[in-house]
């Protein structure tokens, strides 16, 4: 399978998570009215599925550390496809807060085990490049979701975008069926009960401090990030005056700079390491959103408060899949649940910070100015202290320029020598040796089937 192939794939499936989301964003104000409730409880809807995608995480990823990686992504999306159309036909905003946290349970799947994959078959440096990869192709999805949803406004209410969802499942367990291999084999499983399972790996995970650390960063980071989405269209449409199409457009400009962070990411992880990378995000993103916070406390019009939450995103796009590479780069064959206690901390914080905020405060653009630069700056403090003190030295060693070659040409789609080119398929070890060491880079083993591990906290030598 090519790191083409598996990029989009693995995106695809990881986008559950905005499109259960940003498709329907545009349409938030029409859903209060429609339903005649609350903004609170329409803005309540985005937040059970944000929580049912944490919840689900601790679900989803023993599951796929205990029967491996296909069967419970396909049962996931299976389900998240059945209930968007539940959603689509629910009479009340109580039976439709219902449905959505199942259906956020079921897309759950997704997001937790195409990272549990990327862990299965990329390790160290080539970890982050990979997951600033999986960010391109997710971040596509805010960008587009928002446009075609506020272009479906002008023909269809907000009903049918839940069955324009349910089609987009239907599309994505073909995807799931046909499109990934199994990457985790028999050998590399776990015996015994998914609680048990659940409860040994949680156990050894929550013991790292660098995890914890890293998790509570994203926790903060999270609240920031979904009190921007939950309460961007009722600020933009209802402070600003933008339009439901124009304000698709501003949201589809902003998910284009996060994708333009990642990728940035992606180019210079190889030469700043990825401990440098993560910082130089989160120290940029607390800048851009106390920035944000002051100019909106002065009065500032609509560009300039669009262009710094621009700043602020292209930010934590840069930021973020360096944390994620350091928070699981010590967990290999617990990457399953690493993943899911990481996804869920920051769903659930988000999910929780967001409507409290919103329903003591309102939905203003000093209310999300404020909980956008608190949560950037605490996230951006420890997450600075966890990395200085506790990661290893070598996660932020930058690849030397031979090593950067050899990896350029592995990572191209059908090279045998790349860390991943068939390691869905057939895993070998016949890599380009590091620069420094001569060491070969970790890969998934054939007899095993699971990556050597190494102890919590300390993630494998980098190529």
């Amino acid at each position: 399978m090519g790191l083409l192939r598996i990029t989009l794939v693995l995106g695809l499936l990881e986008a559950f998570g905005p499109l259960s989301m940003d498709l329907y964003l545009p349409q938030l104000p029409q859903l209060a009215r429609s339903l005649d409730t609350s903004d609170a409880l329409a803005q309540a809807t985005m937040s059970v599925c944000m929580i049912g995608l944490g919840i689900g995480q601790l679900i989803a990823g023993p599951l796929s550390d205990r029967f491996g990686r296909k069967r419970p992504l396909v049962v996931g999306v299976v389900l998240f496809a059945v209930l968007s159309a539940v959603c689509a036909v629910a009479p009340t905003i109580e039976v439709l807060l219902a449905a959505r946290l199942m259906q956020g349970l079921a897309g759950s799947a997704g997001v937790v085990i195409s990272m549990a994959v990327a862990r299965d078959l990329f390790h160290g440096i080539e970890l982050s490049r990979m997951l600033s990869l999986l960010a391109l192709v997710t971040s596509l999805t805010p960008i587009i979701a928002p446009v075609i949803g506020g272009q479906l406004a002008r023909v269809m209410d907000w009903r049918s975008i839940f069955f324009v969802l349910a089609g987009i499942g239907v599309a994505l367990v073909f995807v799931a069926v046909f499109g990934l291999r199994e990457s985790l084999p028999e050998a590399g499983r776990h015996s015994g009960s998914v609680l048990g399972t659940t409860v040994t790996h949680a156990s050894v995970v929550l013991r790292d401090p660098l995890f914890v650390a890293l998790m509570l960063a994203a926790c903060l980071g999270g609240a920031a990030f979904f009190s921007y989405l939950s309460m961007s269209s009722f600020v933009l449409q209802g402070q600003f005056g933008l339009t439901p199409q124009l304000f698709s457009l501003v949201f589809a400009m902003n998910a284009l700079s996060q994708l333009g962070g990642a990728q940035l990411s992606r180019v210079f992880v190889r030469r700043l390491g990825t401990a440098r990378m993560y910082l130089t995000g989160q120290l940029a993103g607390a800048a851009a959103a106390i920035a944000l916070l002051v100019v909106t406390l002065l009065g500032a019009p609509a560009p300039v408060f669009i262009a710094l939450l621009a700043l602020y995103l292209g930010a934590a796009g840069l930021g973020g899949p360096n944390g994620t590479s350091l928070a699981l780069g010590g967990h290999g064959s617990r990457a399953g649940t690493a993943s899911a206690l990481l996804g869920m901390a920051m769903f659930t914080a988000g999910a929780v910070a967001a409507p409290v905020v919103s329903a003591l405060a309102g939905s203003s653009a000093e209310t999300m100015a404020t909980s956008v630069a608190a949560g950037s700056a605490a996230a951006a403090l420890i997450g600075w202290l966890a990395v200085r003190r506790l990661a290893p030295a070598d996660a932020g060693r930058p690849l030397s320029a031979r090593a950067r070659a050899e990896a350029d040409a592995a990572s191209l789609p059908g090279t045998a020598t790349g860390p991943v080119a068939e390691a869905a398929v057939d895993p070998g070890t016949g890599a380009a040796t590091d620069d420094d060491t001569g060491a070969a880079p970790t890969v998934p083993s054939e007899t095993t089937g699971a990556p050597p591990e190494t102890s919590p906290g300390r993630p494998e030598k980098l190529p």
